[in-house]
């Protein structure tokens, strides 16, 4: 599936009794499809719980926050982070970033746990996101909803375990050869 027909189906997807922020704003649809035809080529993907009030709900895209894209609105202590590690060990470029729930369950001040209902309704973007792509779970929701390593979610005091396992992660399936695809 090309990124246009991608993006199109998730601004029109009811996830539950999620915010889909696809839905409501062409630029987000924009950033979206221009952020995974970029990144069309990665073998990786690292999967997170859901797109986060700071995070994904204003910017468009997963692990990022608006400060980091335009380098004014709200920062994402956890997209921060991820950002910061994945440069560290150079392959930010090199990795799809992605949530089980890619739409943000919660309100516009807050996040909340996913429901299984809204986990089972995204899974077919998540699925065609890491078909053909090695995965790690950043989290418990995520290792749960994929099979791939897991690493401990950067927040509350965790960006220290995040970063070793991240580490341990990319030493194990980081730099084997999984195929390309050369769709979504």
């Amino acid at each position: 599936m090309e990124p246009l027909e991608f993006v199109e189906q998730l601004a029109a997807a009811e996830i539950g009794g999620t915010y889909n922020q696809y839905g409501v704003s062409a630029l987000l649809r924009d950033r979206l499809r221009s952020y995974l035809a970029a990144r069309r080529g990665a073998r990786i993907v690292l999967v997170g719980e859901a797109a986060g009030y700071r995070g994904a709900r204003i910017s468009g895209i997963p692990f990022t926050s608006e400060r980091q894209l335009t380098g004014s609105g709200p920062a994402e202590a956890t997209a921060t982070i991820v950002h910061r590690v994945l440069a560290a060990l150079g392959v930010e470029d090199e990795v799809l970033l992605w949530n089980v729930v890619p739409t943000h369950p919660g309100s516009a001040s807050s996040n909340r746990r996913p429901t299984r209902a809204e986990i089972e309704a995204a899974s077919p973007f998540l699925g065609e996101l890491t078909r053909g792509r090695a995965s790690i779970a950043v989290g418990r929701l995520a290792a749960a909803a994929i099979d791939a390593p897991y690493v401990r979610h950067p927040s509350h005091g965790g960006a220290a375990a995040f970063e070793a396992g991240l580490r341990r992660a990319f030493a194990t399936i980081g730099r084997r050869r999984a195929p390309v695809r050369r769709f979504l």
